[in-house]
């Protein structure tokens, strides 16, 4: 739909947007099967490696869902799931609706709130700061980031300061920082259109995420929370909704293992659905760039009913089993130490810690983590995350790779050894 020369076009997209606010869509019709069968691959991709026929070095991912590395493994189901969506022509427009529907119910979000399928929990940002500032006028959606007329700032905490508020700012709105409650008061006035909290940040700031969200309400100002890498736990999906925030960002190519190039924006129907005329799409719009298509869509709830069916406990255990396996052998390495840690919230998965006597074995932890990224096979794995030595999880290995990165850890440090 061309928003920017077909008003009609706009107009009947805002209708059927405010009508599902009321009423639900079934997510497709059920007399309309795909047919054929997926041909086999010939010249390029008939090896079944298409990046070693560009010359693009695989590796084995330590380091976890890591936007750099593509992500996550997507479940076989998701992939013949987003096949069958390949094979089908529909209405983008219609067809977020009705996966938002469906992702709500499966959710059990609370009553009047949905869901929409981005690029990106960052696209996912951008459209729902969007959503607020324009609301479903389609002259505003038209002039972002040319805020006259729109209220103008976002009220974020100095520790919540990130690189994903770029997304934002991107609205033209001015960021305001504050770090008490006493400064949030303050900062209050007729221009601030809405309050943003990053998740990840909730230990560093003074205002934690409950109360964020209470001083929030008590101004009558809507509130975000980017919970981009925040699953595990499972719950982190409705406790943000059910604490009253009214928009909630998701990365679905992380833990949920859904399309690497989609994300969620979960939150009240109206703002949901301001968000989506401020999205691909609808042309002249700020979001136009972040397309997110058909198989996407789909994908992404397959991902969610296949992630909400998971046992996470036993997926945990077996997640600590490799990351023992590992540390079982390189600590026959003498001076090689190992510790165990699972961070507070985003990637909340088991991590080991991997530390070592400098004096006996002459690597950095800098000169390890690139050896072994140039290594063969490749392993990527993290200098320390501001701690001593490497950091790694294993909730993305492959099975095999634990044994094969223990080897090739013990035999890297028993090679430097003094």
């Amino acid at each position: 739909m061309r928003l920017n020369s077909n008003r009609r076009g706009f107009l009947a997209t805002a209708s059927a947007l405010a009508a599902v606010v009321l009423s639900p869509y079934k997510l497709f019709s059920s007399n309309h099967k795909a047919s054929g069968v997926i041909p086999s691959v010939k010249g390029f991709g008939s090896t079944g490696n298409p990046y070693d026929e560009l010359g693009v070095t695989t590796v084995i991912n330590c380091e976890g869902t890591m936007t750099t590395l593509g992500g996550s493994l997507p479940h076989p189901e998701l992939e013949a799931v987003m096949t069958m969506a390949g094979r089908h022509f529909v209405s983008i427009t219609e067809l977020e609706v009705a996966a938002g529907n469906r992702i709500a119910e499966m959710l059990k979000l609370p009553e009047g709130y949905t869901a929409l399928v981005t690029s990106g929990a960052a696209a996912a940002i951008q459209s729902g700061l969007a959503g607020i500032l324009t609301g479903g006028n389609e002259a505003f959606i038209r002039q972002l980031p040319d805020l006259t007329g729109m209220k103008s700032e976002v009220i974020i905490q100095k520790s919540h300061r990130n690189p994903f508020d770029h997304q934002l700012r991107t609205t033209g709105v001015k960021l305001v920082e504050v770090e008490t409650i006493e400064e949030l008061h303050a900062a209050v006035n007729d221009r601030t259109a809405m309050m943003h909290f990053s998740n990840f940040a909730n230990a560093a700031g003074q205002i934690k995420v409950d109360e964020w969200v209470r001083l929030a309400k008590q101004y009558n100002l809507p509130c975000m929370n980017d919970a981009a890498a925040d699953t595990p736990p499972v719950s982190h999906l409705w406790d943000y909704t059910n604490m009253g925030y009214d928009l909630v960002t998701f990365s679905g190519g992380k833990a949920i293992r859904g399309p690497q190039c989609a994300g969620l924006l979960i939150g009240r129907k109206e703002l949901v659905a301001n968000a989506l005329l401020n999205n691909s799409p609808h042309e002249d719009t700020i979001g136009r760039s972040q397309k997110v298509g058909k198989e996407e869509i789909l994908g992404m709830v397959k991902a969610l009913e296949l992630f909400l069916s998971e046992d996470h406990d036993a997926l945990a255990r077996e997640w600590q089993g490799r990351l023992e396996l590992i540390s079982s052998e390189i600590t026959r390495v003498a001076s090689v130490n190992t510790s165990f840690f699972v961070p507070d919230i985003a990637n909340h998965v088991p991590h080991m810690r991997i530390t070592w006597d400098e004096s006996r074995i002459s690597l950095t932890a800098e000169e390890a983590a690139k050896l072994l990224r140039g290594s063969k096979p490749s392993i990527a794995i993290s200098r320390g995350e501001g701690e001593p030595g490497l950091a790694m999880n294993s909730f993305m290995l492959q099975p095999g790779e634990d044994k094969i990165v223990a080897a090739q850890l013990s035999k890297l440090f028993r090679e430097h050894a003094a």
